[in-house]
């Protein structure tokens, strides 16, 4: 009996750490880019996994002019919010830190602590309305913001090279019932110069 209630406590940790195999779905993550004049700029991203959408295409990175709005236009002369790419990686997520929050309140959450993060109200609105339909009608979520482990695997490499950046990068399991974790803390961020800010995500299941 003593060695099946060690083997269960085991089990229990490697689940709530996340340090069983992780099944996690696409990879979505925008980059929007903040210049303080119009300037070119060229995004490569070094992706140990398989991109399978981009938007604009993706041809040995992007290369696009930025206003200081955010504003980004291509060789061609369309123009774009931010720079989207979509992947199948290998990434293992840290769940060792992180929120549980009801699929109800999910929205009030997420407008809270993107704020906290460091997202304006038009990047916080544009994942809020990308993420929420797939997380508030799970009963609960258990909510991480990733850094080593997501950037370990997405690097991005821009030029000119940007004054701030922020990657804020969300991954989620859904939970049938409420788990004790540790809260993370949160670092604030400062935008100066030449900003780049990229949030994304992924559910793990």
């Amino acid at each position: 009996m003593r060695k099946i209630f060690l083997l269960m406590c085991i089990l229990f940790v490697m689940v709530l750490t996340g340090c069983q195999k992780q099944d996690v779905c696409k990879e979505k993550p925008v980059i929007y880019l903040y210049p303080e004049k119009e300037i070119e700029v060229e995004v490569q991203l070094e992706y140990a996994g398989t991109l399978i959408c981009t938007y604009p295409e993706y041809d040995d990175g992007w290369k696009v002019v930025a206003q200081p709005d955010g504003t980004l236009c291509d060789e061609s002369g369309k123009t774009y919010s931010y720079l989207f790419w979509e992947g199948n990686g290998d990434a293992t997520y840290d769940f060792s830190k992180g929120f549980v929050v009801k699929g109800s309140e999910t929205a009030e959450f997420l407008e809270e602590k993107l704020s906290e993060i460091g997202l304006n109200a038009k990047e916080a609105n544009e994942f809020i309305v990308y993420w929420l339909p797939r997380m508030q009608e799970n009963k609960y979520n258990l909510i991480t913001f990733q850094t080593k482990a997501y950037t370990d695997v997405a690097k991005l490499h821009i030029t000119p090279e940007p004054d701030s950046i922020l990657r804020v990068f969300m991954a989620y399991k859904e939970l049938e019932e409420p788990i004790e974790i540790e809260k993370p803390a949160i670092a604030p961020f400062e935008r100066k110069g030449f900003t780049v800010v990229e949030w994304g995500g992924a559910e793990v299941k």
